[in-house]
Parts: structure tokens; C-alpha cells; sequence
């Protein structure tokens, strides 16, 4: 009996683990920095952003047509907030799955497109399940304080992923001009809408 109970306990502690960790990060949370290859073949941690004031962390893809729609508002989004010390830090969570999302791809895709912000392989795919991302994209506004960095909003980037020109609702333009008057950001999470997150097959 003994044995059997404390198997039961073992088998317990490991759903509990799994499912904190298929959580994630949640608003207020603190996050730990990572160092994935970026596609200049340099590997880039977010402290290596130095003066930054926050990040605009979008798990994205190459293929998504979520997150195609999306790529030329990310682009612009590091554009306007890189200067204010937002810079967007893109991470692909689905490297390993198939030809057209690996790095060799990344590559071919931030060239073709003229992106600016780095552009990451999350070739063991452990960040995304880390920050509990789902989607592409999916977007984590990070706050830098004196003791690290916080998440301040997770979502989507807008309300209307067709169109640009007929979104009414900037979640993340919102959160980060709110960090930037030292202000919580009105909507702090949102439900982010894209392609599912291809795991790797074992």
C-alpha cells in the first residue's frame, strides 16, 4: 500500500508541475531571460538590450496567416516604440516543425520582408511553453524594473486582425504608451487570436 500511495503522490506532484507550466506567465509575473539564435545567427537574450524600458515580445511564425496579416503592424510597432525603448523581440515557436518555419526560412522571410526587430528560433521549443503562449501571434508587453522584467499585458495586438485601417481597439499601443506615462495599462490581457502552436512530434 505504501508503495502504491506513494506513486499516486508522484504521479499527482507531475500533473500539478505540468499544469503550472502549460499556465505560464501571468500579468505581475517576473519572467526569466532566455538566449535563442536570431536570424543574423547571433544569439539574443533581452538583457543584452541595453536601456531598454520593456519589450514587446511577439510569439510569431512565418506561414500563420494571422501572423502574416500581422507583420507589417509588428514592424511598425518596433519602428515607432524602438526609439521610446520598446524595441519587439519576434520569436518563432515552431522552428522544428517543417521546412517553411525553420531557421533557414526565418531568414528568407525577415530578409524578403526588410524586418528590423530580431527574429528568433525557439528551436527546442521551451520559451513559448514558458511564457504559456498559444497562438501566432501572441504578444507579452514586458515592464523593465530595477529587479527585472514584468509582464504588463498579454494578448493580441489589435481587435481586428483583416485590417489595420479598421481596427478600433490598440491593445498593445495602448499598454506600452500607458508603461511609458508610468501608468498599469488599461487592458492588461486579451484573448489572442491565430494559428494554434506546432509541437514538435516526439
Amino acid at each position: 500500500m505504501k508503495t502504491k500511495t506513494i506513486h499516486l503522490f508522484l504521479l499527482f506532484m507531475l500533473a500539478t508541475v505540468s499544469a503550472t507550466w502549460a499556465q505560464g506567465y501571468e500579468i505581475g509575473d517576473k519572467i526569466d531571460d532566455f538566449d535563442l539564435q536570431n536570424v543574423d545567427n547571433r544569439n539574443v537574450s533581452l538583457n543584452s538590450y541595453k536601456g531598454a524600458k520593456g519589450f514587446i515580445l511577439v510569439f510569431t511564425c512565418n506561414q500563420c496567416p494571422y501572423s502574416v496579416a500581422y507583420e507589417d503592424r509588428i514592424e511598425a510597432l518596433h519602428k515607432k516604440y524602438k526609439p521610446k525603448g520598446f524595441p519587439v523581440v519576434a520569436v518563432n515557436p515552431n522552428t522544428p516543425a517543417s521546412d517553411r518555419e525553420n531557421l533557414a526560412s526565418m531568414k528568407k522571410r525577415h530578409k524578403k520582408k526588410g524586418f528590423t526587430f530580431a527574429y528568433l528560433a525557439d528551436q527546442n521549443q521551451e520559451i513559448y511553453a514558458e511564457f504559456g503562449a498559444t497562438r501566432t501571434p501572441h504578444v507579452y508587453v514586458l515592464e523593465k524594473r530595477p529587479d527585472g522584467l514584468y509582464v504588463a499585458y498579454i494578448g493580441a495586438i489589435d481587435d481586428n486582425y483583416r485590417s489595420a485601417n479598421v481596427a478600433k481597439k490598440h491593445y498593445v499601443q495602448n499598454a506600452v504608451e500607458a508603461l511609458l506615462k508610468g501608468e498599469r495599462p488599461h487592458v492588461q490581457q486579451t484573448k489572442a487570436i491565430g494559428c494554434t502552436i506546432k509541437k514538435k512530434r516526439i
